[in-house]
Formats: structure tokens, sequence, C-alpha cells
């Protein structure tokens, strides 16, 4: 199945999942805009309020514009740099949060190779009103399983490489994080990998996002989980200054 994403894609799909948010943002822009005509507050304290609400509004809208639609990410190219191989022998797995919006991409990337893809999304624990409405836009792909973050169904030492792409920080619980990285370790062949794509914790993402860079983690939080895990290589590179690409090893 060939996937081509439509234009302005992923700035789409935030204003979508994310639309409590912008019509919460919208309603309180227009509430500033009717205060000001009414109780005549100060024309510099009026045009800072507007700045700040419209920059919190609409530069993640920009970044997400730049990340998801313009950076070429889904291109892939910053996969093909990892060399990896293709063939029958090899074993991938796709472990995302109940959106999906790679594995068809990493299929035609690794024809010959097999790829599993596992959701380990559950109603009780992950209850952000964007990824209930992810899931209801998400391509499935075929054989999808649904699995829990704590037992990943699959015997130890038999996968090539596991995906994780803008899904670990959905597990919030650190003892639960941790105990999901050992679970990828014990099912990695020796010599076996974890890619990771996250935005970080850090200054581009608050700026990018101000409050909202919370949702993710840090470098240190994913390196001191990763090691605790067992995992004795882990190599960042970026791509775009609001995207980290690990490469664990076991």
């Amino acid at each position: 199945m060939e996937i081509n994403r439509s234009p302005f894609q992923g700035v789409t799909n935030i204003l979508r999942f994310n639309r409590h948010f912008y019509v919460l943002g919208l309603l309180v822009l227009v509430m500033t805009v009717g205060s000001f005509w009414i109780l005549h507050w100060s024309i510099f304290l009026f045009l800072l309020v507007l700045l700040v609400i419209s920059y919190v509004l609409f530069m993640p809208l920009i970044v997400s514009a730049y990340v998801y639609d313009f950076s070429g990410f889904y291109r892939f190219d910053w996969l093909k740099k990892l060399k990896m191989e293709d063939h029958s022998a090899r074993v991938h797995l796709n472990i995302h949060a109940g959106f999906d919006e790679t594995s068809f991409h990493l299929n035609q990337l690794f024809p010959h190779a097999a790829l599993n893809v596992f959701d380990f999304y559950n109603e009780k624990l992950h209850t952000e009103p964007a990824i209930i409405r992810a899931r209801k836009v998400s391509l499935v792909y075929p054989n999808t399983q649904p699995i829990d973050t704590f037992s990943i169904p699959m015997s130890d030492a038999t996968v090539d490489t596991i995906f994780l792409l803008f899904a670990a920080h959905e597990i919030r619980a650190y003892e639960e994080r941790i105990t999901f990285l050992k679970e990828c370790r014990r099912v990695l062949k020796p010599g076996g990998n974890v890619v990771m794509v996250e935005h970080l914790r850090d200054l581009p993402n608050f700026l990018a996002f101000s409050v909202g860079f919370t949702h993710f983690y840090s470098r240190n939080t994913w390196l001191e989980a990763y090691t605790k895990a067992g995992f004795t290589s882990i190599q960042e590179a970026k791509h775009t200054p609001f995207i980290s690409i690990f490469n664990c090893h076991s």
C-alpha cells in the first residue's frame, strides 16, 4: 500500500487532535479583545497579552508544519542513514500508542523483512483527548496486535529492531517506562536496537510548545531509563532542533 501524506497533514492533525485547546484559546483571545474595548485598559498591556496568547496558539502550528510537513521526516532519509539491512531473516517491531503514521512506510522501506506492529494504547491509562481523537482517524496496519507495556508477545532474542516513533512518551509512569524498555531489551537479538524518535523537554520545544513541552521527557530522563533497562549504547542525532532520534543498542 502506497502512502502519500497530504499537504499540511501534520499541522492539520495538531489542530484536529487538540481542538479543545484551540477552541479555548480562541475564546480567550475574543474575551481579551472584548475586555479591552469595554474596560479600556492600557494599550501596551493589551498588545502584550495579545502577543502572548497569539504566540501560545500559533507557534505550535508553525513548528509542527516545519517538523511534520516540511522537514522531510516522513521521507525517512534519517532512517536510511542508519544503513539497516533488509532481508527475510530480519524481524522488526513497530510499537505505537494508538496512532500509526509509520507502519506502512516502514513496510515500504523494508519490504523483505518481517514487520510486526503492536499498539500499547490503554483506554484506562491513556485518557488524553488528543490520543482518543487520533485513534479514530489512524490507519490500521494489517494484523496490528494490542499489547500492554508490561509484556511484549515475542520470544527472547528474536527481534532485530524496535521502532518507537513519537510513541514512548505516552508511557507516563516511571516504573512502567523502565519495565517496557526492559521488555524491549528482552526480545532484541544480541546487537539489536531500538530506534526511538521523540520531542524533548528542552529549550527549543519550550519555545515551540510553551507549557505543552512538559508532555515530553528530557534527554537525561530517557538516558537514565534506557540505562536502567540494560541498554549499553545510546546514540542521539537531531532532525531539526525539535526532534531527537535515539539509536539504542542492547
